[in-house]
């Protein structure tokens, strides 16, 4: 299976980032940086472990960062006190008798279709870590190298394109308390995930729980979004695809890892590859962005 897990990967280096970069909102230097990297980083996957892999490997690892820390930055743009305005206080005055007072902004916090935003920023540089470590032969954190694999593809499909989708999605809908649940969900699930690594599988469990819930909202405002109109019939199928496949990809990730918590049977992970890895890839992933791109919305 490992074939077909590194041929994933590589749709994601190549084709699910670069597609959903022209969805965010980045400076323009960052796609060309993106390539620089993914290239490399696509080539490593395909080279024996060891030194000359990790150092491709830690190319596309630098790429990511470079992403990643787009994130703090706009959120210190966007939601720090210096961004916005101060306000006048109602009825103060200077000697003169204008109105002179200021009140300090409050602080705000991230709508949660910005949380899914920043989430789909920071994701690919945690993948991208496990990616050095595994083509170095590294096993990170006493994590296998198949688990550490496995994290890359995760953080590039759970991470980036599901929290990009939902945050797309979501504001397609409108606010909303189900958009709300969707838009924090998949990020919360996403890193609720990443911490049962460390907690063990009944965390690990909890996050997986979280993060369906969270696909299976976006999947039904989706649905919503089809019934109401205005696609046209490409993208009417591809937004249906990938709603469908969500439905039943995420189904399989729950038994999967119920089947790990509780010691119940459960998929191998060599099934999972090929069923809900490929699934989510192919999909999900493809065809949800393709379908966004074909709408030429305004970058989030």
């Amino acid at each position: 299976m490992r074939p077909l897990l590194d041929a994933v990967l590589t749709i994601g280096m190549l084709v699910v980032v670069p597609a959903g970069l022209r969805l965010l909102r980045v400076p323009p230097w960052l796609p060309p940086v993106w390539w620089a990297g993914a290239l490399p980083g696509a080539a490593s996957l395909w080279l024996e472990r060891g030194p000359w892999a990790a150092a491709a490997a830690s190319v596309y690892a630098l790429a990511t960062v470079c992403l990643a820390v787009q994130a703090p930055i706009r959120l210190w743009s966007r939601y720090s006190p210096a961004s916005t305005s101060p306000s006048r206080v109602p009825g103060a005055a200077d000697p003169s008798g204008s109105p002179v007072a200021l009140r300090a902004p409050a602080r705000r916090l991230p709508a949660p279709v910005e949380v899914a935003v920043l989430t789909a920023m920071v994701t690919p540089a945690v993948g991208a870590v496990a990616l050095v470590a595994e083509r170095a032969g590294h096993p990170l954190w006493g994590f296998s190298l198949k688990i550490l694999a496995l994290t890359v593809a995760h953080f590039h499909f759970a991470g980036f394109a599901a929290a990009l989708v939902a945050g797309l999605t979501c504001r397609a809908a409108g606010d909303g308390p189900l958009t709300r649940a969707a838009a924090l969900s998949v990020p919360g699930g996403t890193l609720l995930v990443l911490g049962g690594y460390f907690a063990g599988d009944w965390a690990e469990l909890a996050g997986a729980a979280v993060l369906t819930a969270g696909m299976w909202l976006v999947s039904l405002l989706t649905l919503a979004e089809v019934r109401r109109g205005g696609h046209d019939r490409l993208n009417g199928v591809l937004l249906t695809v990938a709603s469908a496949v969500l439905v039943v990809s995420m189904l399989l990730a729950m038994s999967w890892a119920l089947g790990q918590a509780a010691g119940l049977p459960h998929p191998p992970l060599d099934w999972m590859i090929a069923t809900h890895g490929l699934a989510n890839a192919l999909g999900f992933a493809l065809c949800a962005i393709a379908a966004r791109l074909r709408l030429r919305p305004e970058p989030l």
